[in-house]
């Protein structure tokens, strides 16, 4: 029996530390062939971060965590993307200095990993541009840019008006590199948990494709109850599924209902009681 994947939120963990993995990959080649600028809103603990890490070992090629996916044979394994990565989740953004030297670190994270050296170390907008002309230079391919919770920032500070004025105007400005830089991008994933259309971060964004409420992508994170009975079965011994969906389901995005996979993972983990887990 494969263990529970409570927690974890990177590909390689999950496949070679034996643990069940719901193959997404089928949505995430819809996604590759299509226009290559996404938003997606969900909730949080609903896979987000565990889709960008996906996406991020599938472009740069790390065939073996992908043999028996169902992406495996349509991919095109000969060829390696550089990947721009960056995770706002961290609360370490408190304030419009705070953010801005969280990004400047994030850029440095991916400058050593991507060994390129930017000369625009003190301004984050420019530093982004600059890596992704760079990326594009040394790797002779265009640049994938994930960025997992966006909008991190401004819920933290929503109801602060003059310092979320200013990390708004900040995160505009940096986000406004990806339109900036269409012609060395290849492929774009914003996720969230909201779209804020009202403080014109997306005005700067309206290259970008909201998957959020797109029906084909309804279960792009989550597990259907096809999903549910396939890959969890040993699990489901001695439960009752129609008690299981009235709990822990209904959560649909114009599409196919899914199942919150935090709830899921921790109903099977705490002896199968039913209680909220998603609250806690």
């Amino acid at each position: 029996m494969k263990k529970l994947p409570i927690g974890i939120s990177t590909l390689a963990k999950m496949i070679n530390g034996h643990f069940v993995y719901v193959d997404k990959t089928s949505y995430i080649y819809d996604l590759s062939e299509g226009a290559g600028y996404y938003f997606l809103s969900r909730p949080r603990r609903f896979g987000k971060s565990l889709l960008v890490d996906t996406l991020q070992q599938l472009f740069e090629g790390h065939e073996k965590l992908f043999q028996g996916l169902y992406i495996h044979p349509f991919w095109d394994w000969s060829t390696q993307y550089p990947v721009l990565k960056f995770d706002l989740s961290k609360r370490t953004h408190t304030t419009p200095e705070g953010l801005n030297q969280y990004l400047l670190t994030q850029l440095k994270e991916n400058q050593q990993r991507l060994k390129i050296q930017c000369k625009y170390n003190n301004d984050a907008s420019f530093c982004f541009s600059e890596l992704i002309q760079k990326a594009r230079e040394k790797y002779q391919q265009r640049v994938v840019v994930l960025i997992d919770e966006y909008d991190a920032p401004l819920l933290d500070h929503i109801t602060q008006s003059e310092e979320g004025k200013e990390i708004r105007t900040n995160l505009q400005s940096f986000y406004s590199v990806i339109k900036g830089e269409d012609a060395n991008l290849k492929f774009v994933l914003l996720t969230g948990v909201s779209k804020f259309t009202k403080v014109s971060i997306f005005s700067k964004l309206n290259n970008l494709v909201d998957i959020g409420m797109n029906p084909k992508f309804s279960a792009l994170c989550g597990y259907t109850q096809n999903e549910l009975e396939s890959y969890f079965s040993d699990y489901l011994q001695g439960v009752d599924k129609k008690e299981l969906k009235s709990w822990y389901n209904g959560y649909h995005w114009f599409g196919e209902s899914v199942y919150n996979p935090f709830n899921i993972l921790l109903f099977f983990n705490n002896e199968k009681e039913f209680l909220p887990y998603s609250s806690e």
